[in-house]
């Protein structure tokens, strides 16, 4: 399949100025001058496709680079059509597991039927293999899903610089790489949750090693999507700094516990790569206190809100002056009913 005539119907349809009103909205909300309760941006029109796009799903793009590529921008194309609010991006979207498969764990590839992305087993052998994996250091990074990572973002670099308006509007995001604890988790298996009482060290000792393969990763991924903008784009919003951590793997875990065994990690990535933004899923207000803390720490992504006492998580993020990104707007709006000002820092899709 030849992508040359989507990627002409992308191009013609992007309109300079729609885009860099969209950017200025979300400038401005990020330093603070949103209008309205709530952020909510639109594009000022919407452009239909002059052709059909195919539907991909994520196993035959995980399989085909050039469907990867394909799938990627047709999420673009619908945007536009749509006339949405988020930003046009493409990413290597190769699940959770591309740091975890550098370390030689087994992919889990769901079925075509359920169009999700893959996830892996944890690493055969227990500690033991733990142990040997922290002795052999950091994994050559240019071997499995690293490998497509690296191949595939080369080629939306190279789409980037051949279609000007693609290369300035179409924004290249990093990879989902994850957080320490979280890839920790992935490889380990769940007696990780016994193991950070009964082998804290060793614990420490694998977090460390996947911490240093994480910034290396984005050392090379850099090399390929260089930015000199204060900001990034991710899952189409923008945050200020450089990378989104994800801290799923953190709502099993005491406030002590999260001071001890992520924040270290966490905030070693926030100030050694420019800073960003944190993603987390079900419970995260016993910790939030920690994590808002965190020099380099630019914006809150979270879901389930109802896991939460969201006043906890308010006073933590916009009273301190960080945004929340793809917020729930149910929940939004029942905090502004409350009379809780959410100081213009609540963006809602």
């Amino acid at each position: 399949m030849s992508i040359t005539k989507y990627l002409d119907d992308l191009e013609a349809r992007i309109e300079a100025g729609v885009e860099e009103e969209l950017e200025r909205q979300w400038v401005d909300f990020l330093q603070g001058r949103s209008a309205g309760p709530i952020f909510s941006p639109r594009r000022s029109e919407a452009q239909k496709p002059g052709i059909d796009w195919p539907e991909i799903s994520i196993n035959k793009a995980i399989a085909d680079d050039e469907a990867m590529l394909l799938s990627q921008f047709a999420a673009c194309s619908e945007k536009l059509a749509s006339g949405s609010g988020a930003f046009l991006c493409v990413r290597c979207n190769y699940g959770t597991s591309i740091i975890p498969s550098l370390f030689g764990v087994k992919l889990f590839i769901m079925d075509e039927v359920h169009n999700t992305l893959p996830t892996s087993w944890p690493m055969a052998g227990g500690k033991e293999a733990i142990r040997e994996l922290v002795k052999q250091g950091v994994p050559n990074l240019d071997q499995a899903l690293g490998e497509k990572t690296f191949s595939v973002g080369r080629q939306f670099q190279s789409i980037r610089q051949s279609y000007p308006n693609i290369g300035r509007y179409v924004h290249l995001y990093h990879p989902d790489l994850q957080g320490p604890m979280d890839i920790c988790e992935v490889i380990w298996g769940s007696s990780l949750f016994l193991d950070v009482v009964d082998e804290p060290a060793l614990v420490k000792d694998f977090l460390s090693l996947i911490t240093e393969t994480y910034r290396a990763f984005m050392r090379e991924w850099d090399k390929i999507a260089v930015s000199d903008s204060a900001w990034s784009v991710h899952w189409g919003f923008a945050h200020e700094g450089r990378i989104m951590l994800r801290d799923d793997s953190a709502m099993n875990f005491s406030p002590e516990m999260f001071e001890e065994f992520i924040l270290p990690f966490d905030s070693q990535l926030l100030r050694e790569l420019g800073g960003g933004g944190l993603h987390f899923c079900g419970k995260g207000d016993h910790y939030m206190h920690l994590a808002a803390a965190m020099p380099g720490l630019r914006a809150v992504n979270m879901s389930q809100p109802e896991y939460n006492n969201m006043e906890t998580i308010y006073r933590q993020t916009v009273d301190q002056g960080l945004p929340l990104l793809g917020f729930s707007r149910e929940a939004a709006e029942q905090a502004l009913d409350s009379g809780r000002d959410l100081r213009g820092l609540v963006h809602c899709w």
